[in-house]
């Protein structure tokens, strides 16, 4: 028998990970020993996740449940501040300018939602008029690493057939370099302007924002011949969120509340190979470097 449900646990080696007996039939398939483990089952999947959320509170566990069919996706759609790369590229720019402390709190409520992402946006490249182009090649270099787990999940997804993109509310000259590096197929984001010596203070319009990484999804599944549901997005701020409800598996990633509450799933304490095993890769699967 089939059962339709999949229970996706992520970080079970320091715990026990049975838990009390679910309703129905339920199956146990451990992707990697001790660490990811899929239970299928066939019982309503809002009951089970969050009796499996009570069960793993305040361990360093991610628990989502999803349908079985569909799992693997055919496109990745990802943010890359604080997703794919460690760090916020627009904060590491303002510390440069000895502005760090004012810029990272405009995009921390940016993030939150508390702000107008466009608006914020102008605010801190405004503040950043002046600053030497020789400054975004010292972030690259000395601020900017992939999150772990990056090359796996681009790698992997790749082999199978999937398209990826990166899609940031941040810049063309860090998404190009960390698409390259990461191993995407394309990228979109916003354009620092400069004077050729120092940036303006503006950035090029229209801005990216909410809209365009929504529509970026359905740009992109239209040009694959597939339906949104295809695609896998990801992000962890508030101008993900529109991306993330539209995917057929939408993950909040060491997200702000507003956009982990919101989202299908959940990830906040594994690192981006946990996107592979929520599609039910195993570790005989994944690629890795």
């Amino acid at each position: 028998m089939t059962l339709p449900y999949v229970l996706n646990i992520v970080g079970a080696s320091q715990y026990a990970v049975r838990m009390p007996l679910l309703p129905g039939s339920s199956h146990e398939v451990w992707l990697s020993p001790g660490r990811a483990l899929d239970i299928h089952f066939d019982h309503d999947p809002k009951e089970v996740l969050a009796r499996a959320r009570h069960h793993f509170a305040g361990q360093p566990v991610d628990v989502n449940a999803m349908k079985r069919e569909g799992r693997r996706k055919k496109l990745l759609i990802a943010d890359m501040d604080s997703t794919i790369i460690t760090c916020e590229c627009l904060d590491e720019l303002a510390d440069m300018a000895g502005l760090k402390d004012q810029v990272s709190a405009i995009t921390e409520r940016a993030m939150r939602g508390e702000l107008d992402f466009a608006a914020a946006l102008k605010e801190r490249v405004g503040m950043l008029k002046g600053l030497p182009l020789s400054a975004l090649e010292r972030v690259y270099r000395e601020r900017i690493r992939l999150d772990p787990g990056a090359k796996a999940l681009l790698a992997t997804m790749r082999q199978h057939g999937a398209h990826t993109l990166l899609v940031s509310g941040g810049f063309t000259y860090f998404t190009s370099r960390v698409a390259k590096d990461a191993g995407f197929h394309a990228d979109r984001a916003n354009t620092l302007l400069d004077d050729g010596a120092a940036l303006t203070g503006a950035v090029g319009e229209p801005i990216l924002g909410r809209d365009a990484k929504l529509a970026a999804l359905e740009e992109a599944a239209a040009a694959l011949g597939i339906a949104p549901e295809d695609a896998l997005a990801v992000g962890d701020g508030a101008n993900d969120l529109m991306m993330i409800q539209r995917a057929g598996l939408g993950v909040a990633y060491r997200a702000k509340p507003i956009v982990a509450e919101a989202a299908g799933a959940s990830i906040s304490h594994g690192d981006l190979t946990a996107l592979l095993y929520l599609q039910g890769y195993s570790d005989d699967e994944i690629v890795r470097s």
